[in-house]
């Protein structure tokens, strides 16, 4: 390395001074971490990163995740030199209106970004989910001489990462299952927004990842090129543990005034100071946006050699599918996010049953139904597997092959290795949410989650980031109100509903009944545009007649006509969703019994609702019909949206209580009688 060292340094200058200037020019960004981190950038994608600029969806590619989100032009610096489709002028445009270059990462905005990243730890957390994707994929289609699946996850990530609790729990559970094929590179500059990490992060990290089980290898200096690539062979090298390796590097390295402190961490250098810092670093300190001929022709290397190398997978995979045509075509199908055109026909219909139910319970059944037709259906629960039913019965448990403890109680069937399909948490609902989304974004795979409804707390910023990127997540939320009973106001969910609704693209669905809860599913797998809570209850709820014109796939409209007293245009609506639905429904008849024209509707998703025409949404409710009544067992805020200021909404503005279910309708006023009261309330007869 040392007879190209010139070139080198001047590529990796390159790196720096593209994130510095256009840090500057944006007048807002972070430089610090670009100048500091970009030796070990450089020679990762040199050297070790396995990418093809001119095919950035490639299915066996490395994926890299720039943890430290705020690091960006780092990326976009690196994108560009190599042969991406990021232009000088992306560059130029950093952080201003629809450019290639926002200010965070931001998947499928600029080519060869794979996550959203930015709220720090997430995309530490997604790696892992990205490396149980490959594990998983290798193990089911690989066969000898054909490793059709055999790349690695690489993560750059920061101080501040390595202190967000969420990355504490992804990265104990990828020590767990040994994934071998995930390597972080810990950006070890000890300097956060604020000052000093020692401030509040003095824990030894390499000792804690050493206890996770993780392969750890440090670098004392982030400019020592020779000792980055040894280390990252070394950890390449490593295939039974996921590898850390903490590199010291100077925050706002090259700069005389802000280097190694925190003032180059989120602000521009300063016009004095960037001159400075090129002067320091023996770079021309005019043009802004310099990249030598050189250089570039050095770093555009990257093109013939992913060409190259995706050329030789493709052999790989044509011989592959003439011996093996069937799993072939399963990964085919899988990799392009397709479903099998018949997956519809595995869920049951349930219609006119007229057993009482939980919802959860025909989620579980629905779930078994799926499975064999679905093999890219992976995922589990927090630790809640016989509580929330998220399991798929004999198909295995997730764990490092071999690693089976002679002792062990809970598995799903008989499989023990990386080819099961049901992921054991632990009490890790964060980390859930964060590995679903990377599992997500590998390809391939379409994951689900599962733990109590209240503990959607824990997964918010998952789920927000897996709307804000599309990305098709089926989030299963069990114990969905103050049905739960005597667990009492902790574990009862009360505003997590309206939580969930105000998150853009996020399809929010809560069934009534059992064919409902079937549905739920089949809208759940068909969305391929964004994530999917589904929201289940523990309780058994009674079995609504659907002999009429109320068939539960008027659940894909997100709300449907379920009830009427008659053909006359109703005076009064009622509105129910989830295990309320039934108690809309039989106070509508106890008000017809009283000559009142009643119109009951099931609205179990506001959000597929609200994506209908509006001569649908007028047609199941009308304009004209002013008297409305909505009855949730949760908060109230919001429900104005579909009853007005003149309806009424039948729910709670509490935390719920600890006694049995019955006790807590009544208590709170959720019950028949209080819909037909709040109803006549709002028709004005008393």
């Amino acid at each position: 390395m040392s007879d190209v060292r010139p070139m080198l340094e001047q590529c990796i200058n390159a790196i720096r001074f593209l994130s510095v200037d256009a840090v500057q020019h944006a007048r807002s960004g972070h430089p610090g971490l670009p100048m500091g981190a970009a030796a070990m950038a450089f020679v990762l994608w040199a050297r070790h990163l396995k990418f093809n600029p001119a095919n950035p969806q490639w299915e066996d590619r490395d994926r890299f995740i720039l943890s430290a989100g705020h690091g960006s032009m780092l990326l976009y610096s690196l994108l560009h030199l190599t042969g991406y489709d990021v232009t000088l002028e992306d560059i130029r445009n950093f952080r201003k209106w629809d450019s290639k270059t926002p200010g965070h990462p931001e998947h499928g905005k600029t080519p060869g970004v794979e996550v959203t990243t930015g709220p720090l730890g997430q995309g530490l957390a997604n790696a892992v989910g990205m490396a149980i994707a490959e594990a998983y994929l290798a193990a089911r289609f690989n066969r000898p001489g054909c490793p059709v699946v055999d790349h690695r996850t690489f993560v750059l990530a920061s101080d501040g990462d390595l202190m967000e609790g969420v990355a504490a729990e992804a990265c104990s559970l990828a020590g767990h299952l040994g994934l071998g094929k995930l390597i972080v590179l810990y950006d070890r500059n000890g300097i956060s927004l604020a000052g000093s990490t020692g401030l509040s992060f003095t824990e030894d990290v390499t000792s804690r990842f050493m206890s996770y089980g993780w392969h750890v290898v440090e670098v004392d200096d982030g400019n020592d090129l020779q000792a980055l690539d040894q280390a990252m062979t070394e950890a390449r090298e490593e295939t039974g543990r996921p590898s850390l390796i903490a590199v010291k590097t100077v925050l706002g390295y090259g700069s005389p005034a802000k280097g190694n402190s925190f003032h180059a961490h989120g602000s521009p250098l300063g016009a004095d100071e960037v001159r400075a810092t090129k002067e320091n670093l023996g770079w021309p300190v005019s043009p802004d946006f310099l990249v030598s001929d050189e250089v570039l022709a050095f770093m555009h290397r990257a093109v013939d050699r992913g060409k190259a190398m995706e050329a030789r997978w493709r052999e790989t995979l044509e011989g592959y599918a003439r011996e093996y045509p069937g799993p072939a075509g399963d990964f085919a199908r899988m990799m392009r996010g397709e479903l099998p055109e018949n997956w519809r026909e595995a869920v049951p219909r349930y219609q006119g049953s007229t057993a009482a139910v939980a919802t959860r319970k025909v989620s579980e059944e629905v779930m078994q139904n799926l499975a064999p037709i679905l093999p890219e259906l992976i995922g589990g629960s927090a630790d809640l597997n016989p509580s929330c039913f998220t399991w798929l019965k004999g198909y295995g448990d997730f764990e490092a092959p071999g690693s089976m403890p002679p002792d062990f109680q809970g598995a799903v069937g008989s499989r023990w290795d990386y080819g099961g399909r049901n992921i054991h948490y632990g009490v890790r609902e964060h980390a859930m949410g964060a590995v679903s989304v990377g599992m997500a974004l590998h390809g391939g795979i379409l994951p689900y989650t599962g733990t109590f409804f209240v503990f959607s707390d824990y997964m918010r910023p998952p789920m927000r980031l897996a709307a804000l990127m599309g990305v098709p997540v089926i989030f299963v939320f069990t114990h969905d109100g103050i049905g739960v009973g005597e667990d009492g106001p902790t574990h009862q969910p009360v505003e997590q509903l309206m939580n969930l609704r105000c998150v853009p693209n996020l399809t929010v669905i809560r069934p009534g009944d059992a064919p409902e809860a079937a549905e739920a599913w089949k809208a759940a797998v068909g969305n391929r545009k964004g994530p999917t809570a589904l929201v289940f209850t523990r309780q058994n709820l009674p079995a609504i007649d659907r002999t009429g014109d109320s068939p539960a796939e008027g659940l894909h409209r997100g709300g449907y006509i379920l009830w009427e007293s008659g053909p006359a245009d109703p005076e009064v609506i009622l509105i129910g969703t989830g295990s309320e639905l039934h108690l809309a429904l039989e106070a509508g008849r106890k008000l017809s019994e009283e000559g009142i024209a009643v119109r009951v509707v099931s609205l179990p998703s506001w959000e597929l609702f609200d994506l209908q025409d509006r001569s649908y949404r007028e047609s199941v409710l009308p304009p004209s019909v002013k008297a409305r009544v909505a009855v949730e067992a949760g908060i109230r805020l919001g429900w104005e949206h579909y009853v007005g200021l003149e309806g009424a909404v039948v729910g709670l503005d509490d935390f719920g209580a600890s006694a049995p279910q019955e006790v807590l309708y009544e208590k709170f006023g959720i019950t028949v009688g209080h819909v037909v009261a709040s109803a006549r309330n709002v028709l004005g007869k008393k």
